[in-house]
């Protein structure tokens, strides 16, 4: 067994070469449009933030220059040393993208005055680094406003890198698809803790980066380590075909919700034949269902959109760029792109469907699923990011939900003891663990990670288990095309050898929590109370807004956090009752603030028992950005 990483074992490596020789690498038309258009790269290699901590390293994957080795596969490779070009590239004249600064794209397009940055990437500092990089090119032009094309943090987390509260005062525009705000603060907030942990391994943030360790995420390379930001949206584009100017640039609106993103568009820029997919049309099968978690998209809908765009603007398109990879040139390169990735996610929707209306099971559809010889021949298609066996998943989750329909599985053991029973049917553990260096042995790595799970869960301190689910899920992420799949293999690895490595970045910031209206922010503390040590509870705290606005009522009963706009009959009689303005009650509500400080520098006044809302908040958890994954 392996301290730290191996080499591939002869069934992957054997493996990974037989996909050299099937798949279509003479196809070069994708290494030669990643190149197109471009101008040049940042001098320095390094993005740093205020304290002098590296963001962003632009060198970090110049390895992949080098042939692939047997421990990656060789189309994620591929894939990888396409997503890690960086610098400026001129889609069209006019439209220029700032590409492997980040996760996603940064596109500038210029206008009569100044410039209209879409997408402004994770962190402000890789913004910043990459608006710089465009005006070392193309001249000292001001933002001159800002779009964000969905609500997905690597599309809006760098705002303030590229405008800041000069140009917001000044009112600056900025553009987002209808519910942005919404979906982008509560899919951050609500289960952000969750879905921050899984991000570390879906992206592998903690991974050495090399041959061995992480080579990319299919979307992109990996997400920046710096500041997250928002600066909330002054115009909403609520329909299918609305038109904006900004700046002398004239757009016109597609909205695509429930597709890639709850809030999304499209964009087509009539005086450029140039539209802009957001993440709709990438260069790979995307998501259904992420696996850092989020709601299932509806591939149904991402299909029926891709028709409308298709519809809308096939013929004024010449050119097809998105928030991720790299353009699309040609009408009829464009269109077949537009469709295929369209035929994409609508097969796999009915596709899956059949196969339910026949009696088949999630696991049982993922395996079976197949696509057609025309979509796996492009390149697009290929589940860098997402995938077929979970997005199979995912479509038979959205429409059938957790449970099989056996009723076997109705009621199963929870994992840990579940677990301690498999172990103990089988043999113990010792038996356990013969068997499976056997399995080993012959390559099975599928399933010794399976069985080798129960043991770990039945006894998360045996350490021969543990080095042997190390090194079978590191074989694994060495065979895995998917670059997410790969990341949380060895993530899942490294993590058995060396100890949890937490949550190394988190989408949750203070703009994010800021953003939160008051609802959302009530909703996010009901999430962290403890229903059971608060069954007996019963508080009420009332909130009267100095400022104007309706009263809130905020009761805890029956280990609910109940909150009531106004004073109607669903609103009980308060225990202690606080005035103060709402930005006094965001502090509050986010631990900012203490209630006797406010009362003492006159932000607020309190009447009735002033313990009684000390007494609520003591009902409230913190999450844990740290919680086991591949153990128990």
């Amino acid at each position: 067994m392996h301290a730290s990483s191996g080499d591939a074992e002869a069934v992957v490596a054997e493996a990974n070469e037989a996909a050299l020789r099937r798949l279509p690498f003479d196809d070069t038309r994708d290494l030669e449009d990643e190149r197109r258009g471009f101008l040049g790269t940042a001098e320095e290699a390094t993005i740093r933030d205020a304290q002098g901590r590296v963001v962003w390293d632009l060198d970090a994957y110049g390895f992949l220059d080098a042939d692939c080795p047997p421990t990656a596969h060789p189309s994620l490779w591929r894939q990888s040393r396409l997503v890690a070009g960086h610098g400026l590239f001129e889609v069209v004249p006019g439209i220029y993208q700032v590409r492997g600064f980040d996760l996603s794209n940064m596109t500038v397009v210029e206008g009569e005055r100044g410039v209209l940055v879409i997408d402004p990437l994770v962190s402000t500092e890789t913004a910043a680094a990459a608006l710089a990089l465009y005006r070392r090119h193309r001249g000292e032009r001001p933002v001159t406003g800002v779009l964000y094309t969905h609500s997905h943090v690597d599309h809006f987390g760098g705002v303030k890198g590229v405008a800041g509260a000069e140009e917001a005062a000044a009112g600056l525009p900025v553009l987002a698809p209808q519910g942005f705000l919404e979906h982008a603060v509560s899919e951050n907030v609500y289960a952000g803790t969750a879905m921050s942990r899984r991000a570390a391994y879906m992206y592998g943030a903690a991974l050495p980066k090399g041959p061995r360790g992480q080579i990319g995420a299919g979307l992109g390379t990996t997400t920046s380590t710096g500041t997250v930001t928002l600066i909330p949206p002054t115009l909403d584009v609520t329909r299918t075909g609305q038109s904006e100017t900004v700046d002398g640039i004239r757009m016109v609106f597609q909205l695509t919700p429930g597709t890639e993103a709850p809030a999304e568009l499209n964009i087509h820029f009539p005086d450029h034949a140039a539209l802009c997919t957001a993440e709709n049309a990438t260069h790979t099968l995307h998501n259904l269902l992420t696996l850092r978690g989020a709601q299932v998209r509806d591939p149904h809908d991402w299909a029926r959109y891709l028709t409308e765009a298709v519809q809308l603007f096939g013929a004024a398109t010449d050119v097809v760029f998105a928030s991720h990879h790299w353009p699309v040139w040609g009408r009829e390169n464009a269109l077949a792109f537009l469709s295929e990735q369209r035929d994409l996610y609508a097969y796999l929707h009915d596709q899956t469907l059949r196969m339910v209306n026949q009696g088949l099971t999630g696991p049982e559809i993922a395996e079976r699923m197949q696509l057609p010889p025309a979509l796996e021949r492009a390149w697009h298609t290929h589940g860098y990011y997402g995938s077929v066996s979970h997005n199979a998943k995912a479509v038979y989750q959205r429409y059938m939900g957790w449970f099989d329909g056996n009723p076997a599985r109705l009621w199963a053991h929870p994992p840990a003891e579940a677990a301690a029973r498999y172990v103990d049917f089988m043999g113990g553990a010792e038996e356990v663990l013969r068997r499976a260096h056997q399995s080993y042995v012959q390559g099975d790595f599928r399933w010794v990670a399976e069985v080798v799970h129960h043991v770990l869960f039945a006894d998360p301190g045996n350490a021969e288990a543990r080095a042997l689910q190390a090194d079978a899920l590191e074989q694994l992420g060495y065979g895995s095309e998917n670059g997410t799949w790969r990341n949380f293999y060895l993530t899942g690895a490294l993590e058995l050898r060396e100890g949890s490595v937490g949550t190394p970045a988190s989408s949750v910031s203070e703009d994010m929590l800021d953003a939160l209206t008051l609802e959302q922010l009530f909703d996010s503390l009901a999430i962290r109370v403890d229903g059971p040590r608060s069954w007996d509870a019963d508080v009420t705290v009332r909130w009267h807004l100095a400022d104007g606005g309706d009263a809130r009522t905020l009761r805890l009963k029956n280990g609910v956090l109940t909150h009531v706009r106004g004073l109607g009959p669903a609103a009980a009689e308060p225990d202690v009752e606080i005035t103060l303005d709402e930005p006094a009650l965001r502090s509050l509500l986010l631990g900012r603030a203490d209630l006797g400080d406010l009362v003492a520098g006159g932000r607020a006044r309190v009447t009735g028992d002033p313990a009684r809302l000390a007494e609520l908040t003591g009902h409230l958890t913190e999450p844990d950005p740290d919680f086991p994954i591949v153990t128990p």
